[in-house]
Order: structure tokens, then sequence, then C-alpha cells
């Protein structure tokens, strides 16, 4: 299994090039096929077990994988309905700037629909989760480090949103926007501080339920 980011492909953590590979394997298996366990794939791929921890949770978010518990349980394939298979069209595109370009403006479009989703639907849980969320984004090290922390974000509120639709539909749009560093890796201070409070006000809105709030901190998003 290649482990090594293509070229062109801008900066994966190894756990989502491990996702990436894993995924491909997955798209060729039926569903139910068992994949094996966690343990099985660390001894197959060299890497620790934290990163594959990571990769099938973000393989289990995508759709393409089941954990199922207790005894005669694993990693298995699932069923790839046609929200999945849309998701997966969008991943597919190639990673030129236009369709870079086509991934941020629909995008931009599905930003309200998601956001105002997760504000109507969030939960205690949901709420500490992107909290945390924002705590990666402001200790992030460095800016490609606060681009993925920043993607992890929105990811995590387009999974409140209840419709299923967009939420594939935008989450592909991350996937497609995930190894485009769009900005030098030196970046202004203070251009940074406006992104991490844009997204404080983001998440606080739809703390509140407050769909105006959201639908401002989205215009604020949308202009940096």
């Amino acid at each position: 299994m290649a482990h090594q980011t293509a070229p062109g492909q801008g900066i994966r953590t190894r756990a989502e090039q491990l996702a990436a590979d894993l995924g491909e394997r997955l798209l060729a298996m039926a569903p139910g096929v068992p994949v094996g366990t966690i343990e099985a794939l660390r001894a197959e791929t060299g890497f620790a077990y934290s990163t594959v921890s990571e990769a099938v949770r973000l393989l289990r978010d995508r759709g393409l994988l089941e954990i199922r518990p207790g005894r005669g349980g694993g990693l298995f394939a699932v069923d790839r309905g046609p929200v999945v298979r849309m998701r997966h069209t969008l991943l597919g595109v190639g990673e030129d700037a236009t369709a870079v370009a086509d991934a941020v403006e629909l995008r931009e479009h599905l930003e309200v629909l998601v956001d105002v989703g997760a504000a109507r639907c969030r939960t205690a849980g949901d709420l500490a989760d992107l909290r945390a969320r924002l705590d990666d984004l402001a200790a992030a090290p460095d800016w490609p480090s606060f681009l993925r922390a920043n993607w992890a974000l929105h990811e995590r509120i387009a999974a409140i949103c209840p419709n299923a639709t967009a939420r594939a539909v935008y989450t592909g749009t991350l996937g497609q926007l995930d190894t485009t560093d769009p900005r030098p890796g030196d970046v202004d201070p203070a251009y940074r501080e406006r992104r991490l409070q844009v997204h404080r006000d983001l998440v606080e809105a739809i703390a509140a339920g407050d769909e105006s709030a959201v639908r401002a901190a989205v215009v604020a998003h949308a202009h940096p």
C-alpha cells in the first residue's frame, strides 16, 4: 500500500493519506466484506495505532466503513448508497485550479444551509466537540495545521446538519480542498487571528441556535 502523497496533492496527515489509500480498496469491495481489524491494519501498514484509528474514523464518517464491536466484530465494507457515491465523485475530481475554484464556489453556496441546519439540531455533545476543534484551531503551530484544523471543524459542523445530501456534497468539497493550501506557509498573524475569530463567532451562533447570527457569521466567513 502506498503511503506517500502524490505530487500536486498538497499536505495530508498520515491518517488522511492512509484513509485515501484504504478508501480505494473499500470502493472495490462488496458490502459486508470484512476488512480486518485496526491491529491487523497497523501490522500491514506499519503506521502507529493512533494513525490507523484516525484513518478508520475518517472512513466511517465518510460512509465507507462499518465498525462492528464484540465477538465476530471488526471492520467491514458497507453498502454505498447514492449519497456516498456522490461524495466520492466529488472527491475524485482532479485537483487543478478550476476544480478547486468550483469546489470553493459550491461550498460557499451550501455554507448557510449546512450551518443553519447545525444550529437547529445541535446537542450539548456536538457543541463540546465543536469547541474542542476550536481549541485545536487556536493551538495549530503553523498555517497548514491551521487549515487542517479548520477543515476538521467544518466537517464536524456538517455532521450535525440533518440534510444528508447537503452534508455529503459539502463534505465532498472539503475533501477537494483539504489537499490544497491557498496561501504560503508564512501568514500574517493578524489575518490568522481574524479567521480564528470568525470561526469562534460561527460556533457561538450555532450554540445559541441564532439563525440570524449564523447567517452573519457565514457572510464574514466568506469575506476574509
